[in-house]
């Protein structure tokens, strides 16, 4: 009698090209900065929004992440 010994197949990852990634990797730092800036520096004379809202909204936010805004 004769076995047949199977050997498991490993698929190798396709690789993805920088070409197509960086922009995926532009949308993400502008995403990232727009809200570093938003939790960070919305307020008073950086401010591009009048009122408090924005303020309002991320104040707790803020404080978690360690930025000051009183």
């Amino acid at each position: 009698m004769t076995q047949a010994v199977a050997t498991p197949t490993v698929a190798a990852p396709a690789a993805i090209p920088l070409r197509g990634l960086l922009p995926w990797i532009v949308f993400a730092g502008v995403l990232l900065l727009g809200l570093l800036y938003f939790v960070g520096a919305e307020e008073g004379a950086t401010s591009m929004i009048s009122g408090s809202y924005v303020h309002e909204f991320l104040h707790d936010g803020r404080h978690l992440l360690g930025f000051p805004c009183h």
